[in-house]
């Protein structure tokens, strides 16, 4: 599994995706409430840009003549034929148990700047800025 730094956290607020390129791989990054997440950047139905379709909610389970919509910034639709995807597992919305699409490890790490030499005088360092990091 290879870690590979995509970019500080501040750079993708909630609500936010980017597109990145990983050894090879299109994949899309998710900012979901502070939360990140990461997807393969193609449908499992017909291969399309999958995270370049719109992030969106969906409507909840309900009594009869209510309509709840909830989960709003969750569900990936497809641009080319609407499929909707969960985009905190991966799974789609319709078939949860067979149709899915590939997740992969997403942490937010502190950077952190160690000390190369004893004899150096040091002086106290804060880090203020997170990296967001995919793992392959």
């Amino acid at each position: 599994m290879g870690r590979h730094v995509i970019g500080a956290a501040a750079d993708l607020p909630p609500g936010k995706n980017k597109i990145v390129t990983v050894e090879g791989r299109s994949v899309g990054v998710f900012n979901v409430n502070g939360s990140y997440y990461a997807l393969k950047n193609a449908c499992p139905h017909q291969g399309a840009p999958l995270c370049m379709g719109r992030v969106t909610g969906m409507t909840l389970p309900s009594e009869p003549g209510q309509y709840l919509y909830g989960r709003d910034g969750e569900i990936l639709r497809c641009p080319w034929h609407g499929w909707e995807f969960d985009i905190t597992n991966g799974k789609s919305i319709f078939d949860p148990h067979k149709c899915l699409v590939k997740t992969y490890k997403v942490a937010v790490e502190e950077e952190s700047i160690e000390e190369e030499s004893p004899s150096v005088e040091t002086y106290e360092v804060k880090v203020e800025d997170a990296k967001i990091v995919v793992y392959i």
